[in-house]
This record gives structure tokens, sequence and C-alpha cells, in this order.
């Protein structure tokens, strides 16, 4: 099997994959995912597309992730592996979309208006 590379996004994280078949090693920015995500709740997030299809430990990944924060890389992370295993095996496809891993999240951070102190609070009103 050659190398699948995918892109995944959340927020304003961008995460590029390079899966091929292994021992289920995952290596996000040069350091082991468990060191760079050290919380459960992300290490579980990583690793729910294989957990899905039973996949686990069979792919080797390689991650390199830009931008946002810890929440916004791991998702981003868990799209690319969704991404990835369709490409390796289009029967992935119906199980991953049943727990919405295929979907991008369209949700951004919100921009400051001017006249404003942030996206929606307003100054103070006074009436006289």
């Amino acid at each position: 099997m050659e190398v699948v590379n995918t892109l995944g996004r959340r927020k304003t994280s961008i995460a590029r994959i390079y899966m091929k078949e292994g021992k289920g090693k995952i290596t996000v920015n040069n350091r082991d995912y468990k060191e760079y995500f050290p919380t459960t709740t992300r290490q579980y997030v990583v690793k729910q597309a294989f957990k899905i299809v039973d996949e686990v430990d069979k792919y080797d990944i390689t991650a390199n992730i830009k931008g946002g924060g810890i929440s916004g890389q791991a998702e981003a992370l868990r799209l690319a592996i969704s991404r990835a295993l369709i490409k390796i095996n289009p029967d992935y496809r119906p199980p991953l979309k049943a727990e919405g891993l295929l979907r991008r999240d369209p949700r951004m951070v919100e921009r400051k208006k001017p006249g404003q102190p942030k996206a929606r609070k307003k100054f103070q009103f006074s009436k006289r």
C-alpha cells in the first residue's frame, strides 16, 4: 500500500496527514500524539475514526498541524484520518458518515466590529 495523504480543518487549525500501513504509531509535529494531546478526551477524538471502522493499530500516521488551539487541532486531525480511511476503503464511508466524522465543522470565531469592544458586546448605553 502506498502512502495516502489528506487534509482536515477545524476553526483555524489545518492538519495534513500521511497514512501508511504499520503498527498504529501516530506522530504529530514530530512528537507522539499522547505527548502532544495529553488529555484522554483529545486522544479519544484522534482515535475515534479507527474505533468506528475497527482498524485500530493498523496504520501509521505522520501529521503536521498548524494554527488554532488543542481542541481544534484534534478535531482537524480526526477529519483528516476519516478522509484517509475512505481513500483506502470506500466501504468505510457509511459508518463514518453516520457518526458525523466526514463533515467539516464550519463554525469560526466571529470577527470584532468597529465601534464595539468585542464581536457582539456593545459599549454601555447612556440615555442621559
